[in-house]
């Protein structure tokens, strides 16, 4: 593996941290602000704060824009390693990302489209989410179901003539509250006598149609997470045209995997660039703040802790660029062992850096003016969402163990 980052991925990294620094930084604290005035469980009355339009707006114009998408006409052209470190620094905040079009679950469905979508879909979906113009969300998680195991999924896709019925209960569905939130990919059950993962289907499903109603917002954290939010969406009796279908029937799973690797790389540097975050919040706190005649930093083997910060963050930048290379080199499938350590890996060093930055903190760390407790939601979130540790650890143990049969 190279060690060394392109030119071009070098290049980009430093006209971005200074859009960052110039125009970003300072405007963060207006935006949560914002929000929290408008945080309320009736996403109904969510809006988004006008200086975002202008921000991103400002990021095209730079061209720090879809810097994800392996495709130089509509993107940057990155490979996944090279974009690795641009998700970090994007990661440093949770308005970052949106700024750069490249926020989550948009940056997935516009790769699932991209790559699998017809030209029809992909002029009506695809092209409006590359320029900015809307929102989307994936409704896949089910409240009925354990959902680690994606294969019990119950929701349901039927044909009737040139039709697609779509029935079921979906929640934790990312970003649905957003005002500009106007599709989303459905994943349900298509075909049950078929063998276990090519039972199910991916499905574009417009979020105005009859049958589709958000029923609430869910607290993460204790956070709404406003004007995004996660969403509990039922579909009664939901009508699309087979035109939406996404491939086959049956595909679904196959088209999940092509997702979720190049997908699982950008949260997982997101989550080291929101623990560089915390630990240069924790060290001005510490350095700052005397407490028995010394700075904080000197007490109670804080030294220490700042120093096992370091170690872990950067072990999981390097496997996670690891990972990114090996996606590169040999595809997703190849790289499954180190897609599913990082998965692990990235958000647990996340939240141990959020914790021990939030007690260097004390009182402080517990509310909203360092943004630590967002950044211990996102961590304990993603130790969840994509599959729980428990599922990647179960597939790290037999990809290990397979070496010895």
């Amino acid at each position: 593996m190279e060690f060394r980052h392109s030119k071009r991925s070098v290049a980009l990294q430093q006209q971005l941290q200074a859009f960052i620094d110039q125009h970003l930084a300072p405007f963060e604290a207006d935006f949560h602000r914002f929000n929290q005035c408008n945080d309320h469980g009736d996403w109904r009355h969510w809006q988004l704060s006008p200086q975002v339009a202008a921000l991103k707006q400002q990021a095209k114009e730079a061209g720090l824009w879809n810097l994800f998408l392996p495709d130089a006409e509509l993107g940057q052209g990155l490979s996944t390693l090279e974009y690795a470190p641009l998700a970090e620094l994007t990661g440093r905040s949770l308005l970052y990302p949106e700024i750069f079009n490249c926020n989550a679950p948009d940056t997935g469905n516009m790769e699932v489209l991209y790559h699998f979508g017809s030209e029809a879909q992909q002029a009506k979906w695809l092209m409006p989410l590359l320029r900015g113009e809307i929102r989307s969300a994936f409704f896949m998680t089910e409240p009925q179901v354990a959902s680690s195991d994606a294969t019990n999924m119950q929701a349901t896709i039927v044909e009737d003539g040139d039709e697609l019925v779509l029935n079921g209960r979906k929640w934790w569905s990312t970003g649905v509250g957003h005002p500009d939130c106007k599709i989303g990919i459905f994943m349900g059950l298509s075909n049950p006598d078929n063998p276990k993962h090519q039972r199910h289907s991916m499905v574009l499903v417009e979020l105005d149609r009859d049958g589709v109603n958000i029923e609430r917002m869910l607290k993460a954290a204790g956070d709404y997470d406003a004007p995004y939010g996660h969403g509990e969406v039922s579909f009664a009796d939901v009508r699309v045209p087979k035109s939406n279908l996404i491939q086959n029937l049956g595909d679904g799973f196959a088209i999940a995997q092509g997702r979720l690797g190049p997908g699982r790389i950008h949260h997982c540097m997101r989550c080291i660039g929101a623990a560089e975050q915390a630990l240069k919040l924790g060290i001005e706190r510490a350095s700052r703040r005397v407490a028995f005649g010394k700075p904080i930093i000197q007490l109670g083997g804080n030294r220490e802790r700042i120093a096992e910060a370091r170690l872990a963050i950067d072990q999981a930048r390097l496997l996670t660029y690891f990972a990114a290379w090996k996606i590169d080199e040999v595809g997703v499938k190849a790289a499954m062992t180190e897609i599913s350590a990082i998965k692990v890996a990235a958000p647990r060093v996340l939240q141990q850096v959020v914790d021990m930055v939030m007690q260097l903190h004390g009182g402080a760390g517990m509310g909203d003016d360092a943004g630590l407790m967002r950044f211990y939601a996102q961590a304990r979130s993603l130790r969840l969402a994509d599959g729980p540790d428990e599922v990647h650890l179960g597939m790290l143990s037999r990809l290990e163990l397979a070496k010895y049969r």
